[in-house]
Order: structure tokens, then C-alpha cells, then sequence
């Protein structure tokens, strides 16, 4: 091809940008993500030999090598790897179709330190060459392809990039950084070794550098022309655990997620038995911002017999744990394995649910050993786990035992059993409470009666509760009632004088009640008097078995709700009859409709609904207020 000059598309030009300006201050991370980029090619060169023994031309082994030329500033970052074609390398260094730009660039916080751990996480780890470099080079040529068919891509970051045919008889890249006049560190040995131990220590590859000797007629150190590995050159999961520190582990992890905060907790086992394989598991301290997209690209990285696979080997775990980050190794998955192929095997079926098993048992360490580090992981991916009562039935009794509910009675999420534990002597029940919000369940006014009694009832306020409730109906033998479903039935914490006042009070309102329901016969199934209400005129309940107010609203903003669902939530009004507003009702004989509306809506609110027609309310509550 001829030499041409192109622009980078408009998101790559910002990123660039941001990488020379706002993440100047965390400019070592660059040659972690060059050397991750160059191990990465390295791989996909192997497991595209797997099915073409001739892309690897009988070269050397496989190896990562840095080299430094003082005089000229550059420091050349090598792989025998998999290589770039010129069609490649426009459309994986100048476009966003390649670089996940504009994912990255949404994710921004505007904090130097998390920005740049983004920069892996996003595939955008190239560009971070400019942080020291005002030139990057890219020579390069495809395995497979012709010495005539080399390329050069070459660009100041200003906003093009330039790319023409070369001569190249090896296979791989070279990426050669025209370094800035304050980045000379990095023509230093001792400081890029440290960096490689740092960051790079457990790359499977041999990283490797010329070894440098004293030249006594120069009275300086020159380069030799041997080559030295500077780390360890074997993945980290195929040590033994006695060899690896924690410190090893969490840069590891670091490497591997460019997560900045340490793991919460981390798993490293070798399993043999129908199955043999390695499993690295770690738990992360914070969620990733694209955690509720089922869809995205999840699950641990896969290899066999340490020749890397995929890195979102989504079979492996569940959806339900997509938050935790590894490694498995196996030992007897074909090395020619498929996404296809992993949703069919026994072997992987095993390995799913030996690291499903793994991962419990962290979590349950973590529950029981460090419950305040528990209360961190519940908050940022309780509402993820609480998924697996549904889809995991194997598991769906260990997994209650991790859940963690905000209480009317606790100041900190608790757990089932220890619900069981508090429950009043004669209590039947494990009494809960769907809401829109945290504050909407504690303001709600079927807490009342529980309130007065003294009964704890569980606060549930995320979008998934509903969907877990019609799962988890029982816990060791209790079951699990929500109070706005059904009548109040306290059992035995509920006085029988109480229950012949309310009886009395129905009767008594019968009159008022059929009056209510023509009123009120297109918006609710029924009227009736409650006993759950202490202060409240009104409250809204959901009869046993039929679709809940908050799960309607759910499903119409899901745009699920079909008419036939929409016809099954229509609420029960229920009134107390000790309140003025409900007496007042008895006597009213003008204004009746609109009170009973009136009366309605405010329950509708009461509940974190919304009205059908606000201006309705608004203009029958100013007829009350005047009036």
C-alpha cells in the first residue's frame, strides 16, 4: 500500500487528549498495558496455531523483549506475537470500532488515580504510550503473511496518524515510543525492570532485556548481547501457594481486572478428581459502572494446560456471580474448545459448579469471619446475588443465608437467621415490605400495626425483590409474608379485642364501604376496614397471590405489563376507621365522590405510586382545603 495519512475518528483525538493532559501524574502505567497488549499477541498467535501449525514459521519461542537507545530516546516495546496486517492496524490503532473509546470516555470520574485504571479495563491500554511518548511507531506484520507485507503506523497524537507498506521478515510488532525530554526514567534498566516486577511479574511470557556491562574504555555501562528475563515467566496459578505472597496475588489481580482497590477476599485451588483444573477466583471491593448490562462481556479467564483460551469464559460461573474475576487452567478441555463447545461439556459443567461452590464458600467465610467487609460486598452487589435465588436451585439454601435486608428495627442490613432469632414468641411469620425507595418502604403506612407491636419487617427496594420474593417464600421453615398483600392476620400477636373492634367497625362502616366501592369500582377490586392502620386514613394492598402495585410499576416501565396483568394489580383499598377522614366520610353526603377520590390518591402517594391525574387531586384537594 502507499503511504497515507488519516485522521483518528473524534472520540480517539479526546482520549488522546485526556492521556497527554489529565493522567500525566500516572504515567508508569503505560508499559503495563504495551506488555499486557504484546502477551496478549503472543496468545492469540498461539491459539490460532492450534488450527494453522504455519503461523508460527518455526521462529523462536515465544518472548516479550523491551530495548532501550539512549542517544536516540526511544524505548522499543517487542512481541513475536500474532502480529498486524495494514487493514489491522488502521482499524485497531485509528478507530473506535477496536478501542472501546466510547464506553471509556462515558466512564470518566474526573479523578486522575481511577481514570487511569480504566484504561485496560477498556482495550484503550495503546494509547497510554503518549503519556511519555510525543511519537509512537508501530512496525509490524501478520503471522502468515509476506516479508513484503510489513506495516508502519506512526503518529504524534496531534490528531493522524500515518501508515505505509515496510520490508519485515519477522512476524509480531515492535512498538517504539520517541520519548519526551521528562520521561528519561524509562531509559533506565533498573527502573523498567522494577516496573515489569511490579506490574508484570506474572505474564506466562519470558519479558526480556539486554544485560548491561561495565565498559572500562567508554567508563560507562553499554548494552551486551545477552538477553536477561526480568520476571517470572510463569503463570502465577501454576505456582505452588506456598511460593506466592499476598502481595503477589493482589498485583496479580491488579493486572488482571486494573482495579486499583485490593480484593476483598481472593481463592487459589488445584482440583482433581472427574475434573482437573486450576482455579484463581478473586472477589472484587467495588462494582465495575456496567454491572447490570447482562449482556456485556463477563466471566473469568479460560485456559488449557496454560495456553489462554478466552477471557470471558461466561459458562464457567453463573450470571449471577458475572462480578467475580479470575482464572481456571484445565487440564482436560480441548485446546481447540468453543463458546459452543463450553455450553455443552461435562467437564466445564463441573468446573461451573466447583467454582460456584468455591466462590459460596468465600462469601460465607467472609459473612462469618469479616462481616463488616460482608456489609461492603452486600452493598455493592447484594442486588446481583440475590439472582441466584432464582436461577440457582442447587444452591438456593446457601444462598438465603447470604442475603442481607434493610430492617425496621436494625440500623445496619441483617441477615434471616438473624430475623428468626428476634422474632416475638408466637410470631409465624417473616414479614416483609416491597417499596420504590429505602425511604418509601420506612415511610409506608402498612408499617403501622407491625410498629405498634413491635414486629420487625424487612425493607426491600431493589428492582429485583419482587422478582426474588416469588423464589424465596420460605426460610428454615418460616414463611416469608409481605404486609401489603392479603389481610392482616397477626395470629396470636394480634388481640382478640382488637379483631372484634374491627369486625364491629366493618359492620358497623357497611353503609360507607358500599358506597366507596361504586365510587371507586374502576380503581379498586374492593373496600374494606383494616386493623393494620394506626394513623393513616387509607393504604392500598395487593390480594394474596396477585400482582403487587410496585411490581406493576415495574412492568409498564418495562413496558411488560399486559391488560390482563394490569386488570390482576388492581389494588384493595382498606380504611381505618378510628381516622376523621373515614369518619367524616359517614356523614358527608355532597363532596362524598370526591373525598372517596381523594381518599384514594392519597394512598396511592402513601405507596410511592403515581396519580393518573394529578390535576384532579390537586383540584379536589383545594375544594377540601376551602371548604
Amino acid at each position: 500500500m502507499e503511504k497515507q495519512t488519516l485522521p483518528f475518528q473524534a472520540e480517539v483525538q479526546q482520549l488522546l487528549h485526556l492521556v497527554t493532559h489529565a493522567l500525566y501524574s500516572n504515567k508508569e502505567i503505560f508499559l503495563r498495558e504495551l506488555i499486557s497488549n504484546a502477551s496478549d499477541a503472543c496468545d492469540k498467535l498461539r491459539f490460532e496455531a492450534l488450527a494453522d501449525a504455519t503461523l508460527m514459521e518455526g521462529g523462536a519461542p515465544l518472548a516479550i523483549r523491551l530495548a532501550v537507545d539512549r542517544e536516540a530516546r526511544t524505548l522499543t516495546v517487542s512481541d513475536n506475537g500474532i502480529g498486524m496486517s495494514a487493514e489491522e492496524a488502521v482499524s485497531h490503532l485509528g478507530t473506535i470500532a477496536k478501542s472501546g473509546t466510547r464506553e471509556f470516555m462515558s466512564a470518566l470520574s474526573g479523578d486522575q488515580q481511577k481514570d487511569a485504571q480504566l484504561i485496560g479495563q477498556f482495550g484503550v491500554g495503546f494509547y497510554s504510550g503518549f503519556i511519555v511518548a510525543d511519537r509512537i511507531t508501530v512496525e509490524s506484520r501478520r503471522a502468515g503473511l509476506g516479508a513484503a507485507e510489513g506495516v508502519r503506523w506512526s503518529s504524534d497524537g496531534s490528531g493522524a496518524f500515518e501508515v505505509d507498506s515496510i520490508e519485515r521478515a519477522a512476524r509480531g510488532t515492535d512498538v517504539i515510543l520517541h520519548l519526551r525530554e521528562d520521561a528519561a526514567e524509562y531509559l533506565d534498566r533498573w527502573r523498567l525492570g522494577s516496573l515489569v516486577t511490579k506490574y508484570s511479574d506474572h505474564i506466562a511470557l519470558p519479558i526480556e532485556m539486554r544485560k548491561e556491562v561495565w565498559d572500562q574504555d567508554a567508563g560507562a555501562m553499554r548494552q551486551s548481547d545477552e538477553w536477561e528475563t526480568l520476571n517470572a515467566a510463569s503463570a502465577l496459578w501454576t505456582r505452588s501457594k506456598n511460593e506466592i505472597s499476598e502481595e503477589q496475588y493482589h498485583a496479580f489481580y491488579e493486572a488482571l481486572t486494573h482495579d486499583s482497590q485490593p480484593p476483598l477476599a481472593y481463592s487459589h485451588n488445584r482440583v482433581e478428581g472427574r475434573s482437573e483444573y486450576t482455579q484463581l477466583l478473586y472477589l472484587p471491593a467495588s462494582a465495575p459502572h456496567d454491572l447490570w448490562n447482562r449482556d456485556r462481556a463477563t466471566g473469568v479467564k479460560l485456559y488449557v494446560r496454560r495456553v489462554f483460551i478466552m477471557d470471558d469464559a461466561q459458562a464457567l460461573l453463573p450470571a449471577y456471580l458475572r462480578f467475580v474475576r479470575g482464572v481456571v487452567d484445565s487440564n482436560d478441555l480441548p485446546l481447540n474448545v468453543s463458546r459452543e463447545l463450553l455450553q455443552e461439556s461435562r467437564d466445564v459443567r463441573l468446573i461451573r459448579e466447583g467454582c460456584t461452590k468455591r466462590v459460596l464458600s468465600m462469601l460465607e467465610d467472609l459473612a462469618q469471619n469479616a462481616p463488616e467487609k460482608y456489609l461492603g460486598f452486600w452493598r455493592e452487589f447484594g442486588a446481583v446475588l440475590k439472582e441466584g435465588v432464582g436461577e440457582d436451585f442447587g444452591n438456593r439454601e446457601r444462598l438465603a443465608k447470604l442475603l442481607r435486608f434493610e430492617s425496621t428495627t436494625q440500623t445496619e442490613p441483617t441477615a434471616l437467621a438473624d430475623v428468626l432469632a428476634r422474632m416475638k414468641e408466637g410470631q409465624e411469620a417473616i414479614y416483609v415490605l416491597t417499596a420504590e425507595s429505602l425511604a418509601a418502604a420506612r415511610s409506608s403506612p402498612q408499617l403501622e400495626l407491625f410498629r405498634k407491636k413491635g414486629i420487625e419487617v424487612l425493607l426491600l427496594s431493589d428492582r429485583v425483590d419482587e422478582w426474588l420474593l416469588s423464589h424465596l417464600t420460605e426460610f428454615e421453615g418460616k414463611p416469608i409474608k409481605s404486609v401489603a398483600k392479603g389481610a392482616v392476620d397477626l395470629g396470636a400477636l394480634q388481640d382478640e379485642a382488637e379483631k372484634a373492634a374491627a369486625e364491629a367497625a366493618g359492620s358497623e362502616l357497611q353503609p360507607v364501604l358500599e358506597r366507596l366501592r361504586g365510587v371507586l369500582k374502576d380503581r379498586a377490586k374492593d373496600v374494606r376496614v383494616t386493623a393494620r392502620l394506626v394513623e393513616s386514613p387509607a393504604c392500598l394492598v395487593a390480594e394474596e397471590g396477585e400482582i403487587s402495585g410496585h411490581l406493576a410499576r415495574l412492568l409498564k416501565q418495562a413496558g411488560q405489563l399486559r391488560p390482563e396483568d394490569a386488570e390482576r394489580a388492581r389494588p384493595v383499598l382498606e380504611i381505618n376507621p378510628e381516622h376523621a377522614l373515614v369518619k367524616r366520610l359517614a356523614s358527608e353526603e355532597a363532596r362524598f365522590e370526591d373525598l372517596a377520590q381523594l381518599l384514594f390518591d392519597q394512598a396511592v402517594l402513601a405507596e410511592g405510586g403515581q396519580l393518573e391525574d394529578p390535576a384532579a387531586f390537586v383540584r379536589r384537594l383545594n375544594l377540601l382545603l376551602v371548604g
